[in-house]
């Protein structure tokens, strides 16, 4: 029996403490930590894996990192980072120790993120309707409207089965209190479920012996649940219908993901240039001539889609494509204008539209925010910016982003000049002090800062991923954990129940 399938000895609570300490001296400090209690034992969710992890060598965790790290690099698990003058396409960094979520505090997150999501959706259809919510001084119509991300077209809109977000990931934090915050929305293009599969695919793979001995939800499911909402979107329910997945091209930053979800969905993966508007409908270019595309799910962003009605120097979108849309001649997810809701400032509100939209309090919290459109909110930001994380309410990955604690006097100033010269375009935040998981940092374990990011399916129900996507700040005291920051990601375990 090799090591990699061998089962380890069981140990005592205490014993795999020791062994932890021994390999790496860790502490939680004064951070929540997703693996140990402040006593130092390990939580309930994650004693078997502690115990796992103590009961091998040193040596043996390292080589099943390093295995890890090799399938990555044989399947090609890739990210690109735009404006690298190093080249643009790295393997993704992936640490072997997992996060783990009891099924108690996993069903209370599934609860506020499908609460959240159908507010979500209800505000997108609103907003490019009658505006009630604006009307009624819930959420500021100029902000909405001012957004560069609120697209004019889409006024009218009405997506097949009234669903505009078709896959949203929510960014969430917890807090050193243990309270999971919501931080952002991304409803446009979310990314990065690609990564959740491939981890659980290797961590299955190097640490067989985990497995067999936890209770764990599966994720594989992923793209069949994706596939049945697409289908469910087809314009002509007499016939199967044809699904495509529409990428920006090799290098865009999340091609591996595109080429991973059309195979395992078993669907066209095109171009813009691939397609076609013939006589209003949307043909595909094939050896047999055109064919007709029912369903296309798009991972270009809104303002790419149609240089007829979007951007006119777009190369990356169907020319006719959005007619067709609004003709019900196609169906896309997410559906166009989906961005406004992503806009930093927008997510401000999200309470407020919970209430509005569905007469309830919000289970998921927002980290409070300071939306620097509001004179008095800017007042305050301008003049704390030494405690405040200040982020650009169109930024992404990690860029944008000033952190006030850890900037020096001549940033703070920089960002006090640009927030006074455009307020609508800047929100801030407290720091928060972000949970910790162990990571494996040169042969030892130390704790790193981690995110979560779950997915949701919205088709005939709301289907949420098991887990999601933990990215970690793999350098020392960061609080970023983008991939494009030199982050990475840990497989993300939600226990059954």
């Amino acid at each position: 029996m090799s090591k990699a399938t061998e089962r380890p000895a069981r140990v005592s609570p205490d014993e795999a403490v020791s062994g932890l300490q021994t390999l790496a001296g860790y502490s939680t400090g004064s951070l929540y930590d997703e693996m140990f209690e402040a006593t130092g034992l390990p939580r309930p969710a994650a004693r078997n894996v502690a115990e796992q992890i103590a009961s091998l060598p040193p040596s043996d965790v390292l080589s099943r990192q390093q295995a890890a790290e090799r399938s990555f690099r044989d399947a090609g698990v890739t990210f690109n980072v735009y404006g690298d003058v190093q080249g643009t396409e790295r393997i993704f960094p992936f640490d072997l120790v997992p996060r783990v979520i009891d099924a108690a505090e996993w069903h209370w997150i599934e609860v506020g993120l499908k609460q959240r999501v159908r507010a979500l959706n209800l505000f997108l259809d609103d907003v490019y309707h009658d505006g009630r919510i604006l009307k009624a001084g819930i959420v500021p119509g100029e902000l909405v409207r001012s957004s560069t991300k609120f697209l004019a077209a889409c006024r009218g809109l009405n997506p097949p089965r009234g669903v505009w977000c078709h896959v949203t990931g929510t960014d969430l934090v917890r807090d050193v209190d243990g309270q999971f915050y919501v931080l952002e929305d991304n409803l446009q293009c979310p990314s990065g479920v690609s990564y959740v599969l491939e981890n659980r695919r290797v961590l299955k793979q190097v640490f067989p012996s985990v497995f067999r001995h936890s209770r764990i939800l599966p994720v594989s499911e992923y793209p069949s649940r994706l596939l049945s909402a697409l289908e469910a979107l087809t314009p002509d329910p007499t016939r199967r219908p044809s699904v495509a997945l529409l990428t920006p091209g090799m290098y865009n930053s999340a091609y591996f993901e595109h080429t991973l979800l059309a195979r395992e969905m078993g669907i066209e993966l095109v171009q813009g240039s691939d397609l076609a508007v013939l006589d209003g409908e949307v043909v595909m270019r094939t050896t047999h001539g055109p064919r007709r595309v029912d369903v296309i799910y798009r991972r270009v962003e809104d303002d790419y889609l149609d240089p007829l009605v979007l951007r006119d120097d777009s190369v990356l979108g169907v020319p006719g494509l959005f007619e067709a849309y609004r003709n019900g001649q196609v169906a896309l997810a997410n559906a166009p204008g989906c961005g406004v809701a992503d806009d930093k400032a927008v997510y401000a509100y999200v309470p407020r539209m919970i209430r509005y939209y569905l007469g309830e309090d919000p289970v998921l919290p927002n980290v409070p925010t300071f939306v620097c459109f509001d004179e008095g909110d800017c007042a305050y930001v301008v003049e704390n910016l030494d405690k405040l994380v200040v982020k650009s309410v169109n930024g992404a990955g990690g860029y944008g982003l000033m952190i006030g604690p850890q900037a020096s006097p001549k940033e703070r100033d920089e960002f006090r000049n640009k927030i006074l010269s455009n307020p609508r375009g800047y929100v801030a935040q407290p720091t928060l002090s972000l949970s910790r998981v162990p990571a494996l940092v040169d042969g030892h374990l130390e704790g790193r800062h981690v995110d979560l990011r779950p997915y949701t399916v919205y088709g005939d129900d709301v289907y949420v991923l098991p887990g999601g996507l933990t990215r970690v700040a793999l350098k020392r005291g960061s609080l970023v954990v983008n991939s494009s920051q030199g982050g990475g990601s840990k497989d993300t375990w939600v226990l059954a129940d």
